[in-house]
């Protein structure tokens, strides 16, 4: 006989099956975010590490991935909605609890897991970060979250903007101050209409690009070779480890418009024997390694300087699969380069920037960085560029390049360096030298000024938003 049916309600309830593989990827997620907002760490760094030491591989790091990166792609969104749900700005919410439940809401809004899963799962992780007392908190913030839609919830947090632009950067994930400067730059090409264009291309995970080390590797016969880098290519599906081990370094994983960024110096004039290289601001070492195989090929020497003892040795570690002696110095560049004036033939000043055009691999960086910060980097980029060409020779080039579209990192450096130098520097057309590299013709838009600088844009390219400017000193 069975049990009399009131006697069920004096039952625990039955929790739903786990599954393990998610719960494996919810705990590295968690790791990385917690390692992102407390020591200001990257996740492409600290994620790999987690995933190995966690032992996943396949579905189960890709999920982890996808977990992580999708978080912080989403992180404003989702302290939007977390704040309505729990009637408290996120700022008031334990950090360790908030970033925990930004993962929950991740997975409730924009993943296909479960509900239930995605709600106790994430229950689990605030109690073993933070007690019972936080986990009943997480549950009913989360509970109340899975009753509405997507679109439910993202019609209240429009609803709650302020402004145009506040709405704009609720729906959209990106800080306002991040969505008026690229809307400037858009319009400094009279192309402001692609707002929404790149605000939905900085939400969509990249495709791995890598590319061929010139004369030392060749592009796979069975990969697809990219639209523009002469030796740009995409792998199919998959971790690209075994590819770049495989190859020891000479097939490596690069943006297309950082591979780009390192051929306009090199083709923006014809090299002869023995020119003298500098790659100032290194790190991590992608540009470098191409610039030491196209030396390799022309018989010039490189040398190499990175500030950072840590991403020194990633530019060291990247040098490795060149057969050249690249010397790797640690000095802050002004200084390095103020070492050694009149001495070079070619340097590349890849210059520390907001980082607002990789918003793509690197989602942290629109929630790290503020507006108060870009006077300071614009200083900096400002010297480091004419420290460099003080380390000219006479008729050699500088690239200036920054992973950023914001103006006061792009044209007004540059202009500025022309006012400073005067007649004793040429802007050279790095439009034509890009077209020249490039396998496919690139839609560049013009400045407004008529120069021929180069803006790369992810909507537009499917590359990072890589500025390239190039000079010569007279």
């Amino acid at each position: 006989m069975s049990a009399p049916a009131h006697h069920s309600r004096n039952r625990p309830p039955v929790r739903p099956r786990r599954d393990p593989r998610t719960g494996s990827a919810r705990a590295v997620a968690f790791e990385t975010l917690r390692a992102v907002h407390e020591s200001d760490a990257y996740a492409n760094l600290v994620l790999p590490k987690a995933i190995a030491a966690a032992g996943l591989t396949g579905a189960d790091a890709g999920l982890a991935t996808e977990l992580t990166y999708g978080t912080l792609r989403r992180q404003g969104t989702y302290d939007a909605i977390i704040a309505l749900s729990a009637d408290r700005g996120a700022h008031e919410i334990d950090p360790p609890v908030l970033d925990a439940l930004r993962l929950g809401v991740h997975q409730l809004l924009s993943t296909r897991i479960a509900s239930h899963a995605a709600v106790n799962e994430t229950v689990d992780l605030v109690r073993s970060a933070r007690g019972k007392g936080a986990a009943g908190f997480a549950n009913a913030v989360l509970r109340r979250i899975s009753r509405d839609t997507p679109g439910e919830w993202m019609a209240r947090v429009e609803a709650s903007a302020r402004s145009d632009d506040e709405r704009i950067g609720l729906s959209s994930a990106h800080p306002v101050w991040v969505v008026r400067a690229l809307r400037r730059a858009l319009a400094a090409e009279g192309r402001a209409d692609e707002l929404e264009d790149l605000l939905h291309a900085d939400n969509e995970a990249p495709r791995v690009t890598m590319t061929a080390l010139p004369g030392l590797a060749e592009v796979p016969a069975d990969a697809t070779p990219t639209l523009y880098s002469p030796t740009g290519f995409r792998a199919g599906g998959g971790d690209p480890e075994p590819i770049v081990s495989g190859s020891e370094g000479r097939l490596r994983v690069q943006d297309e418009g950082s591979q780009l960024a390192a051929y306009a110096l090199v083709n923006a004039a014809p090299i002869r024997p023995g020119e003298r290289w500098l790659d100032l601001c290194a790190g991590p070492g992608g540009k470098t390694a191409l610039l030491a195989a196209e030396a390799l090929a022309h018989g010039a020497q490189l040398e190499a300087n990175e500030i950072s003892p840590v991403r020194a040795g990633l530019v060291r570690q990247a040098l490795a699969a060149v057969p050249l002696d690249v010397p790797v110095s640690e000095e802050d560049g002004r200084v390095r380069a103020s070492a050694s004036l009149a001495t070079y033939d070619r340097i590349l000043v890849d210059a520390p920037c907001t980082g607002l055009g990789a918003l793509r691999r690197r989602p942290e960086a629109r929630w790290r960085k503020s507006p108060a910060d870009v006077p300071e980097l614009v200083a900096l980029q400002r010297e480091l560029a004419s420290t460099a060409i003080g380390a000219l020779k006479p008729g050699g080039i500088l690239a200036y390049v920054t992973c950023s579209p914001h103006l006061a990192e792009t044209s007004s450096v540059v202009a500025d360096l022309r006012r400073d130098w005067g007649d004793e520097i040429e802007e050279l057309d790095a439009r034509a030298v890009v077209q020249s590299v490039a396998r496919e013709p690139l839609d560049l838009a013009a400045p407004s000024d008529g120069s021929g600088r180069v803006q790369l844009w992810p909507h537009r390219h499917g590359t990072d938003a890589m500025f390239i400017a190039l000079f010569r000193k007279r």
